[in-house]
């Protein structure tokens, strides 16, 4: 299986420089996402202080024209710093910052959905909506070849794989290890993680967030993942069907609740709420993923434990339906309830901004409503 070369590069003369003091001076490492709305990028920049607040993180700019989003003639964009974790890889006290992006104009980026997202969130503080959102995830050789699979072949058919444990059932732990510590130094909810059903494929769950962090600490933990990856010299694949045939593709499925859906016989709640996602069902579609639901085409056919993308359903504990409702909260009467159709490329802004238009505000027909 082909690595990058710059794995082979010794880590323990890097650490010799990584223990090296840094005085007074503090790195931060500007993320953001960029113009193909699926790719992060990142650059760091020395500050004279440790930030303890993202308001005292300082604006920064960034060329445009060699990340999708701006021309060559005029392509300064603005780094705008929204969220700030421990960095884990530089450590204490350095930082991660998460950005959004602003045009030359000051107006946001195309792929900068944080903006409307939050603004949406602010509108429906007070029925504090909750979210879960579930990672799944392939790992591959620099070459597209899925980890561990014989390099002129396929793994035996999926079984075993699902939770599994053993060399020849799990296929990369030491990067989901890694990038579970890593995500616990930063501060990023992360609350669990599991083998996935197709050899390679794994899952990490970010959660509980409550309006705007769930984007934001997803974003964040994706990031993580790829620089993780990096060191190991393999690729973390968010396709949503990395691999064609009888094999599981890869979701992003969304856990969404309200103070009333929570509270007792909250199920009434849950029950408006999905009856309103299924006359909706079209729109989701489009803001599951980066390409108005082409991706998910590939995956949303109705087996392999999806719905049909064309179609619209809903049961409990039944993982080939569009929503799940899980049943323990069939039994209690209330909780939450699963979303399956979003792809594991999706935007978490655009997935959960989306769920508040048609659960909380109401909203009707196949266009958002600009508020």
């Amino acid at each position: 299986m082909a690595t990058s070369a710059s794995a082979s590069l010794s880590k323990t003369i890097k650490q010799q420089y990584m223990e090296l003091p840094q005085g007074d001076k503090v790195q931060a490492m500007y993320i953001w996402v960029d113009g193909t709305g699926e790719g992060l990028r990142c650059k760091t920049r020395t500050l004279d202080f440790e930030p303890k607040s993202i308001k005292e993180l300082p604006e920064w700019n960034f060329d445009g024209s060699s990340t999708y989003q701006a021309e060559g003639s005029n392509s300064d964009m603005y780094l705008i710093p929204a969220a700030m974790f421990r960095d884990p890889f530089r450590k204490d006290p350095n930082k991660l910052v998460l950005c959004e992006v602003q045009k030359y104009n000051r107006k946001p980026a195309e792929t900068n959905l944080r903006i409307k997202c939050k603004k949406v969130m602010e509108m429906v503080a007070d029925q504090h909506p909750w979210f879960g959102m579930e990672q799944e995830y392939t790992i591959l050789g620099t070459d597209g070849h899925p980890f561990g699979w014989p390099s002129n072949g396929f793994p035996g058919p999926q079984g075993p794989y699902y939770c599994g444990v053993g060399a020849d059932k799990a296929y990369g732990r030491d990067i989901v290890e890694a990038h579970y510590r890593a995500c616990l130094y930063a501060g990023v909810n992360i609350c669990g993680t599991n083998a996935e059903v197709m050899p390679a494929q794994w899952e990490f769950q970010i959660g509980l967030c409550e309006g705007i962090e769930m984007g934001d600490h997803l974003w964040v933990a994706r990031f993580i993942l790829h620089r993780v990856c990096e060191d190991f010299g393999v690729v973390a694949s968010f396709d949503p069907k990395p691999i064609p045939g009888n094999w599981n593709g890869a979701g992003c499925h969304t856990n969404f609740s309200t103070k009333e859906m929570r509270e007792e016989d909250g199920l009434k709640a849950i029950e408006d709420s999905i009856e309103k996602l299924g006359k909706r069902h079209e729109y989701h579609i489009r803001a599951y993923d980066p390409k108005g639901g082409l991706d998910n085409a590939r995956r949303l056919t109705g087996r392999h434990e999806t719905s049909n993308i064309h179609e619209f359903s809903a049961g409990v504990a039944n993982r080939g339906a569009s929503i799940r409702i899980p049943r323990s909260v069939g039994q209690e009467k209330r909780g939450y309830f699963e979303d399956r159709r979003p792809s594991a490329n999706c935007d978490p802004y655009s997935v959960t901004e989306a769920l508040i238009r048609t659960c909380l505000l109401n909203e009707e027909g196949e266009e958002p409503t600009d508020y």
